[in-house]
C-alpha cells in the first residue's frame, strides 16, 4: 500500500492509465476480429473497408503509447498481407 502522496497519485495514474489500456486494446482487438471474419468469408469489399478503419484504431493506440509501433505495424503488416491474399485467389 502506498504510503506516502506522490505514490499513492502514482497508484491512482497507474489505475486510470490501465482501464484505458484495457479499453484500447479490446477496441482493437474486436476491429480485427472484423477483418479476419471479412477475410474469411472472403469478401474482399467488406474486407478492405473493415481494414482500413482497423489500422486507424490500431496506429491511433500506438500513438497512444498503448502499442508500441513497431507491434503496431507488425499488426497492420499481417492484415493488410491477409486482405491482399483475397485479390490474388
Amino acid at each position: 500500500m502506498a504510503t506516502h502522496r506522490s505514490a499513492e497519485k502514482r497508484d491512482r495514474q497507474n489505475k486510470k492509465r490501465k482501464a484505458r489500456n484495457a479499453a484500447v486494446k479490446s477496441q482493437t482487438k474486436t476491429e480485427i476480429k472484423k477483418v479476419l471474419a471479412a477475410v474469411e468469408s472472403k469478401d474482399g469489399e467488406l474486407s478492405e473497408k473493415a481494414l482500413k478503419s482497423t489500422i486507424k484504431v490500431i496506429k491511433k493506440a500506438a500513438s497512444k503509447g498503448v502499442y508500441h509501433k513497431n507491434n503496431a505495424s507488425r499488426k497492420v503488416s499481417r492484415l493488410t498481407k491477409k486482405v491482399a491474399s483475397l485479390k490474388k485467389a
